[in-house]
């Protein structure tokens, strides 16, 4: 029962980082991109060990869930702009870029204008973003994206470490008795022969009596 429960709550967290990659692709967040990818296929050997019962793979699914929900926390400390961080820049993308996030223009109920500048001895090219009747804020948006993955992940690895025990157990009780499996049947299926006995012949050669008292 605990197994099944922790498959359907892998292929949960599976949806959910799929979907959430795809949103980090189209405002080329490239930071969440990287930690999507890896979280996966860290989710993806989690769902194998839980299927195939292999305790190694779950507890690299564990480990891999506390560095997930610390750096979800992270990602909304960034969002309300919690100690000092700020939204506005550019961490996310590596410095390598001004996106934001994709949210920020695509959010429920926003509307999105592109207005030119007005404003003298600017490319004429150059343009501005005004975006307007978001029904949530973008920055909302992600911290709520990040609050279901810290969510899923806590209920994971509960299940991961009941799952972990329960599989550790069941091995430790295997072992055992297969110990006593094998000695049963050694007992079982030796085959007692009867000695024979060994008839001594007095009938020695003078010989060898003679060289035997020598």
């Amino acid at each position: 029962m605990k197994h099944k429960m922790q498959v359907q709550n892998t292929v949960v967290e599976m949806i959910s980082a799929l979907e959430r990659q795809i949103f980090d692709f189209l405002g080329f967040q490239w930071a969440p991109i990287l930690g999507n990818f890896l979280h996966i296929i860290v989710v993806i050997l989690g769902l194998f060990g839980t299927i195939q019962y292999r305790p190694r793979y779950i507890m690299v699914y564990t480990v891999w869930t506390a560095l997930w929900v610390t750096w979800n926390v992270f990602i909304i400390c960034f969002y309300l702009e919690v100690g000092g961080l700020s939204k506005d820049t550019d961490l996310m993308t590596f410095n390598i870029s001004v996106h934001r996030s994709w949210w920020r223009e695509h959010g429920p109920g926003c509307v999105r204008r592109v207005l030119p500048p007005s404003a003298h001895g600017m490319m004429d090219d150059y343009t501005y973003v005004s975006v307007t009747g978001c029904i949530v804020d973008f920055q909302y948006l992600e911290v709520i994206h990040s609050a279901v993955q810290i969510l899923l992940s806590l209920v994971g690895f509960v299940y991961a470490c009941y799952v972990i025990s329960i599989s550790m157990e069941e091995e430790d009780t295997f072992d055992f008795i297969g110990g006593l499996d094998t000695h049963s049947y050694y007992q079982d299926h030796v085959e007692l022969k009867p000695v024979k006995p060994v008839e001594i012949s007095n009938d020695i050669e003078p010989e060898m009596r003679l060289l035997n008292l020598t």
